[in-house]
């Protein structure tokens, strides 16, 4: 196919690869040009200037910049995809912003005759590099048909949730999930290195029975030897809470500890760790 890729951050860059790695022929575009040079010169295809140029050709153009704004600015306007695109077209949008932007641009979309799909990730750089995302979706049946099979380039498992909105919805529901654990890890963590037990030993038992999880796999030791330089940041993981605590708000769900959390990553930045993996809670705790 002929695709366009919009935005090649740490997650973008290895996604969009992975499409042209597969035979599609794409054009991509960066806000920041030279990213883009340096994608064209690892992976062939071509660059354009605006995101309406990049678009003009596409049958399915992928998108994953950073927040509601960012999005609106790639999408709409003169220079806009939604300005380049053809009518049959689809838009996978795999962005993680908020499910009311997802709304208002698929019905945007609806209105030119371009498909819509929110597509957020969950897997961070390694699965974006590794072609092992989990990629939820929201959106049309139709549309999801056609741009599953490509998204399968880099998502080993790409579900359709609902309608539109609902990928958004389903990735809050992860990034809830994630803070809470991380928080009750660290305090784990935390208990175990004070109470004068091996760590590391306690990681290698309880993490063979119920406490198990994948953060405890992928983390674990490296919250144990104050190690956060890699990995999903900080000021990302606020930036999505935010998301969920406004749907929050919206819907009248009760989220006590993500509210809570959010506070402590907020105690992470004013340290100077806003760049720093979201495991990096127990530095609170150690380092209190």
């Amino acid at each position: 196919m002929k695709v366009a890729f919009l935005g090649l951050g740490v997650m973008g860059y290895p996604m969009a690869g992975h499409l042209a790695k597969n035979g599609h022929t794409v054009t991509v575009y960066n806000r920041t040009t030279s990213r883009a040079e340096d994608w064209v010169k690892e992976h062939g295809g071509s660059l354009r200037p605006t995101p309406a140029e990049a678009t003009a050709d596409a049958e399915i153009v992928f998108a994953c910049v950073g927040n509601d704004d960012d999005l609106r600015a790639v999408i709409t306007g003169a220079h806009g995809a939604f300005a380049g695109m053809q009518r049959g077209a689809i838009f996978a949008d795999h962005t993680t912003a908020s499910a009311e932007v997802a709304r208002e641009l698929y019905q945007l979309g609806k209105e030119r005759g371009i498909g819509f799909l929110d597509a957020p990730v969950s897997g961070g750089q390694a699965g974006a590099q590794n072609g092992k995302l989990t990629i939820m979706v929201g959106g049309d049946d139709a549309a999801f048909a056609k741009a599953q099979p490509v998204m399968a380039h880099y998502g080993r498992a790409v579900t359709l949730m609902g309608p539109a909105g609902s990928g958004q919805l389903t990735k809050m529901v992860n990034q809830i999930a994630i803070a809470g654990l991380l928080q009750g890890l660290s305090e784990a963590l935390n208990f175990a290195a004070r109470a004068g037990l091996d760590g590391k030993k306690v990681v290698e038992t309880i993490s063979k029975g119920a406490a198990q999880s994948w953060q405890m796999d992928n983390r674990a030791l490296t919250m144990l030897d104050g190690k956060f330089d890699f990995g999903f940041a900080v000021d990302w993981m606020r930036k999505d809470l935010g998301i969920c605590l406004g749907e929050a708000r919206r819907n009248k769900s009760a989220l006590p500890v993500t509210a809570l959390v959010d506070q402590f990553y907020q105690r992470i930045q004013e340290r100077g760790g806003g760049r720093w993996d979201t495991s990096s809670l127990i530095n609170l705790l150690m380092e209190a």
